[in-house]
């Protein structure tokens, strides 16, 4: 037998939302397509997750933005409260 003790961290892994609020938060936001190539979702469940969980459940203010190089974005205000709306 190896004397070596394995050890194994138990991380809890991240959910596909969290994913989601993870990318939009930062301060460039994120694209639709990132946010695709992160979950593996097709662009309607993306925007369904936004406009359902994301605006609706947890009240968070998601805008799309725009810019010429990068195309339509989303992101969360920074004012933006959980459940503030409720």
């Amino acid at each position: 037998m190896s004397s070596q003790l394995k050890t194994k961290k138990s991380v809890k892994p991240t959910t596909k939302i969290e994913t989601l609020i993870h990318l939009i938060t930062r301060s460039r936001g994120a694209t639709l397509a990132e946010l695709q190539n992160a979950t593996g979702w097709q662009a309607h469940s993306v925007r369904g997750a936004i406009s359902g969980t994301l605006r609706k459940k947890l009240g968070l203010a998601v805008t799309i933005d725009e810019t010429e190089k990068r195309g339509r974005f989303y992101c969360i205000s920074q004012s933006s409260d959980i459940g503030a709306s409720r």
